[in-house]
Protein backbone atom coordinates (compact mmCIF):
# COMPACT_ATOMS: atom_id res chain seq x y z
CA UNK A 1 0.00 0.00 0.00
CA UNK A 2 1.32 3.44 -0.96
CA UNK A 3 1.63 6.09 1.75
CA UNK A 4 0.56 8.74 -0.80
CA UNK A 5 -2.92 8.24 -2.24
CA UNK A 6 -4.12 11.37 -4.07
CA UNK A 7 -7.87 11.98 -4.40
CA UNK A 8 -7.61 15.16 -6.44
CA UNK A 9 -5.41 18.11 -7.34
CA UNK A 10 -6.73 21.68 -7.55
CA UNK A 11 -4.86 24.56 -9.17
CA UNK A 12 -5.95 28.23 -9.10
CA UNK A 13 -4.27 31.21 -10.75
CA UNK A 14 -4.98 34.92 -10.63
CA UNK A 15 -3.74 37.82 -12.78
CA UNK A 16 -3.68 41.24 -11.13
CA UNK A 17 -4.05 44.13 -13.56
CA UNK A 18 -4.24 46.80 -10.85
CA UNK A 19 -5.21 47.11 -7.19
CA UNK A 20 -7.08 50.39 -7.24
CA UNK A 21 -4.23 52.35 -8.82
CA UNK A 22 -2.83 52.52 -12.33
CA UNK A 23 -2.70 49.44 -14.52
CA UNK A 24 0.52 47.54 -13.83
CA UNK A 25 3.28 47.66 -16.42
CA UNK A 26 4.39 44.20 -15.21
CA UNK A 27 1.32 42.17 -14.31
CA UNK A 28 2.05 39.59 -11.58
CA UNK A 29 0.45 36.18 -11.87
CA UNK A 30 -0.10 34.32 -8.63
CA UNK A 31 -1.05 30.67 -8.25
CA UNK A 32 -1.72 27.96 -5.72
CA UNK A 33 -1.97 24.20 -6.11
CA UNK A 34 -3.05 21.58 -3.61
CA UNK A 35 -3.25 17.80 -3.59
CA UNK A 36 -5.83 16.12 -1.37
CA UNK A 37 -4.07 13.06 -0.02
CA UNK A 38 -5.29 10.25 2.23
CA UNK A 39 -3.83 10.67 5.72
CA UNK A 40 -2.61 7.23 6.84
CA UNK A 41 -2.17 8.54 10.40
CA UNK A 42 -5.69 9.95 10.82
CA UNK A 43 -7.65 8.85 13.86
CA UNK A 44 -4.68 7.54 15.85
CA UNK A 45 -1.38 8.62 17.32
CA UNK A 46 1.63 7.25 15.44
CA UNK A 47 5.07 7.97 16.90
CA UNK A 48 7.12 7.73 13.70
CA UNK A 49 5.37 9.53 10.84
CA UNK A 50 8.56 10.33 8.90
CA UNK A 51 8.21 7.53 6.29
CA UNK A 52 5.50 9.63 4.65
CA UNK A 53 7.90 12.57 4.30
CA UNK A 54 10.12 10.65 1.87
CA UNK A 55 7.06 9.24 0.10
CA UNK A 56 5.81 12.80 -0.58
CA UNK A 57 8.90 13.87 -2.56
CA UNK A 58 7.53 12.82 -6.00
CA UNK A 59 4.27 14.67 -5.24
CA UNK A 60 6.24 17.80 -4.33
CA UNK A 61 8.02 17.70 -7.67
CA UNK A 62 4.81 17.04 -9.59
CA UNK A 63 2.93 19.91 -7.93
CA UNK A 64 5.85 22.27 -8.47
CA UNK A 65 6.04 21.43 -12.17
CA UNK A 66 2.28 21.82 -12.59
CA UNK A 67 2.22 25.19 -10.85
CA UNK A 68 5.19 26.52 -12.81
CA UNK A 69 3.38 25.45 -16.00
CA UNK A 70 0.19 27.21 -14.88
CA UNK A 71 2.18 30.41 -14.28
CA UNK A 72 3.73 30.48 -17.75
CA UNK A 73 6.12 27.52 -17.74
CA UNK A 74 9.25 29.55 -16.95
CA UNK A 75 10.91 28.67 -13.60
CA UNK A 76 13.08 31.81 -13.88
CA UNK A 77 9.95 34.00 -13.86
CA UNK A 78 8.93 32.84 -10.37
CA UNK A 79 9.77 35.56 -7.83
CA UNK A 80 7.87 34.45 -4.73
CA UNK A 81 6.86 31.19 -3.11
CA UNK A 82 5.23 29.58 -0.09
CA UNK A 83 3.72 26.33 1.09
CA UNK A 84 1.20 24.96 3.52
CA UNK A 85 -0.97 22.09 4.63
CA UNK A 86 -4.62 21.83 5.57
CA UNK A 87 -5.19 18.76 7.72
CA UNK A 88 -8.60 17.11 8.03
CA UNK A 89 -10.19 16.88 11.48
CA UNK A 90 -9.08 13.26 11.97
CA UNK A 91 -5.43 14.29 11.79
CA UNK A 92 -3.13 16.45 13.88
CA UNK A 93 -1.16 19.60 13.21
CA UNK A 94 2.13 17.67 13.13
CA UNK A 95 0.96 15.76 10.06
CA UNK A 96 1.19 19.00 8.08
CA UNK A 97 4.87 19.29 9.01
CA UNK A 98 5.50 16.28 6.75
CA UNK A 99 5.31 18.76 3.85
CA UNK A 100 8.20 21.01 4.94
CA UNK A 101 10.96 19.06 3.20
CA UNK A 102 9.18 17.61 0.13
CA UNK A 103 7.26 20.82 -0.57
CA UNK A 104 10.06 23.31 0.02
CA UNK A 105 12.94 21.38 -1.50
CA UNK A 106 10.90 20.46 -4.58
CA UNK A 107 10.30 24.12 -5.34
CA UNK A 108 13.96 24.96 -4.80
CA UNK A 109 15.02 22.11 -7.09
CA UNK A 110 12.72 23.11 -9.95
CA UNK A 111 13.24 26.86 -9.56
CA UNK A 112 17.01 26.46 -9.59
CA UNK A 113 18.80 28.93 -7.38
CA UNK A 114 16.15 29.91 -4.77
CA UNK A 115 17.91 30.76 -1.50
CA UNK A 116 15.28 32.04 0.92
CA UNK A 117 13.43 29.94 3.43
CA UNK A 118 9.99 28.91 2.14
CA UNK A 119 7.29 30.50 4.34
CA UNK A 120 4.65 28.11 5.55
CA UNK A 121 1.22 27.85 7.18
CA UNK A 122 -0.51 24.79 8.58
CA UNK A 123 -3.89 24.25 10.21
CA UNK A 124 -6.52 21.64 10.97
CA UNK A 125 -9.97 22.09 9.44
CA UNK A 126 -12.87 20.28 7.89
CA UNK A 127 -14.41 20.35 4.41
CA UNK A 128 -14.65 23.91 3.14
CA UNK A 129 -11.88 25.19 5.41
CA UNK A 130 -9.68 27.88 3.88
CA UNK A 131 -6.02 28.66 4.49
CA UNK A 132 -3.86 31.64 3.55
CA UNK A 133 -0.54 30.50 2.11
CA UNK A 134 2.17 33.12 2.74
CA UNK A 135 4.47 34.27 -0.04
CA UNK A 136 7.81 36.03 -0.03
CA UNK A 137 10.72 36.51 -2.41
CA UNK A 138 12.51 33.31 -3.44
CA UNK A 139 15.99 34.72 -2.79
CA UNK A 140 15.56 37.17 0.09
CA UNK A 141 13.05 36.89 2.89
CA UNK A 142 13.03 40.65 3.64
CA UNK A 143 11.88 42.01 0.27
CA UNK A 144 8.71 43.80 1.45
CA UNK A 145 7.22 44.17 -2.04
CA UNK A 146 6.80 40.39 -2.17
CA UNK A 147 5.13 39.90 1.24
CA UNK A 148 1.80 38.47 0.17
CA UNK A 149 -0.52 35.47 0.48
CA UNK A 150 -2.99 33.49 -1.56
CA UNK A 151 -6.04 31.70 -0.18
CA UNK A 152 -6.75 28.03 -0.86
CA UNK A 153 -9.69 25.77 -0.10
CA UNK A 154 -12.40 23.62 -1.68
CA UNK A 155 -15.93 22.70 -0.68
CA UNK A 156 -15.37 18.95 -0.31
CA UNK A 157 -12.05 18.82 1.49
CA UNK A 158 -10.10 18.13 3.40
CA UNK A 159 -12.10 15.14 4.53
CA UNK A 160 -11.43 13.83 8.06
CA UNK A 161 -8.87 11.34 6.73
CA UNK A 162 -7.11 13.73 4.31
CA UNK A 163 -4.38 16.32 4.14
CA UNK A 164 -4.23 19.01 1.47
CA UNK A 165 -0.56 19.59 0.66
CA UNK A 166 -0.25 23.04 -0.92
CA UNK A 167 2.32 25.09 -2.86
CA UNK A 168 2.03 28.73 -3.94
CA UNK A 169 4.08 30.94 -6.28
CA UNK A 170 3.99 34.34 -7.92
CA UNK A 171 5.75 35.95 -10.87
CA UNK A 172 6.04 39.26 -8.99
CA UNK A 173 5.35 41.23 -5.86
CA UNK A 174 2.30 43.26 -4.98
CA UNK A 175 1.22 45.29 -7.99
CA UNK A 176 1.43 48.70 -6.24
CA UNK A 177 4.17 47.98 -3.65
CA UNK A 178 5.53 51.27 -2.29
CA UNK A 179 6.46 50.91 1.39
CA UNK A 180 10.23 50.79 1.02
CA UNK A 181 12.54 48.19 2.51
CA UNK A 182 14.93 45.93 0.64
CA UNK A 183 14.41 46.18 -3.11
CA UNK A 184 14.76 43.27 -5.55
CA UNK A 185 17.79 44.90 -7.23
CA UNK A 186 19.51 45.17 -3.80
CA UNK A 187 19.36 41.43 -2.99
CA UNK A 188 22.76 40.00 -2.11
CA UNK A 189 21.42 36.50 -1.60
CA UNK A 190 24.29 35.06 0.41
CA UNK A 191 22.02 33.43 2.97
CA UNK A 192 18.55 33.96 1.56
CA UNK A 193 17.88 36.77 4.02
CA UNK A 194 19.35 39.98 2.56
Amino acid sequence: MSLVEVRKIVCITEDTFHDGGPVATKRPVKGVIGAFVKNPYAGKYVQDITPMMDALKPLGLELTKRLVAALGNDPKAIEAYGKGALIGAGGELEHGALWHVPGGYSMREILGNAKAIVPSATKVGGPGARIDIPLHHVNAAYVRSHFDAIEFGVADGPRDNEIAFILAMSTGGRVHARVGGLQVHEIKGEDGQR
